[in-house]
């Protein structure tokens, strides 16, 4: 789940922890663009970890100068899920030795508030998920920027495996150039979850009966800290972020993590 790179010059890491965000767009000749990326982990908006040993990320984006966007993003994933055996006690359906896949597919428009300097961002974002059931959800996010500050939302419009239809992903951010070429990165996450839980909800999926899975009405989700730099003339970028860990939708707290990895942007 991506947080665009157009967003903020050094949100590199942020790839690790959302979906796209806010994009201020001025007038520009259309673009088609790519990225890859090679990370130690796969850190899901601060907590879980979708991909403990390393992740090979990338996408595609085709913007329009009239503020009009689509693309797609892809990761692996370090397990698989299978919703006919979520009943077993033992696994409750995940396989952390098969690897599932994540594509995320997005269109949007952007663009600023007059000669304000406000940037505005809305978005549809469909992920597509292999050899993980109930997965399949859709969000809108929506979000505003201004110079290196943004703030931003995600709003998930149906239940599944990993949320309920009403959960909203709060994000906020600042980034900063540095001396020597480097970049400096702030970004904060907090959710307020709907208790509505549902049958595909994890922890209810396969076991008869309502659920009480969400104990929460919301929590602290994460706070990152990234620090990135260029890959001398190579046109790639290196990072290392390190992420405060929050909680989850049961109140279940999360330890510290530290991500490093390298990203590569070109025109095509």
């Amino acid at each position: 789940m991506k947080l665009s790179k157009k967003l903020l010059p050094v949100a590199i890491a942020a790839a690790m922890t959302a979906p796209v965000m806010v994009t201020p767009v001025t007038a520009q000749a259309d673009s088609f663009t790519g990225n890859i990326g090679v990370h130690s982990k796969y850190l899901l908006r601060g907590i879980f970890e979708e991909a403990p040993d390393g992740a090979v990320q990338g996408g595609l984006d085709y913007g329009l100068d009239n503020g009009f966007y689509a693309g797609w993003w892809f990761s692996n994933l370090g397990y698989s899920y299978d919703s006919d055996l979520a009943g077993d006690p033992d696994t409750m359906g995940i396989d952390t030795k098969a690897r599932g896949f994540e594509n995320d597919f997005y269109l949007g428009f952007a663009g600023e508030f007059g000669d304000t300097g406000i940037g505005w961002d809305a978005q549809l974002l469909q992920y597509v998920y292999l050899n993980v059931d109930d997965s399949n959800l859709t969000e809108f996010v929506g979000s505003l920027s201004y110079n290196n500050f943004y703030v931003g939302l995600q709003y998930l419009l149906n239940d599944g495996w990993w949320g309920n239809a009403g959960d909203i992903y709060w994000k906020a951010g600042y980034s900063m150039d540095l001396p020597k070429g480097f970049g400096l990165a702030f970004d904060l996450g907090y959710y307020t979850y709907d208790d509505d839980d549902n049958s595909d909800l994890g922890g209810c999926a396969g076991f008869p009966g309502p659920c009480s899975v969400t104990t929460e009405d919301s929590a602290f989700r994460h706070f990152n800290i990234t620090l990135s730099h260029a890959v001398g003339n190579t046109g790639a970028d290196m990072y290392v972020q390190y992420t405060f860990a929050g909680d989850d939708r049961t109140g279940a707290e999360y330890d510290d993590t530290i991500v490093a990895g390298i990203t590569y942007d070109f025109d095509i």
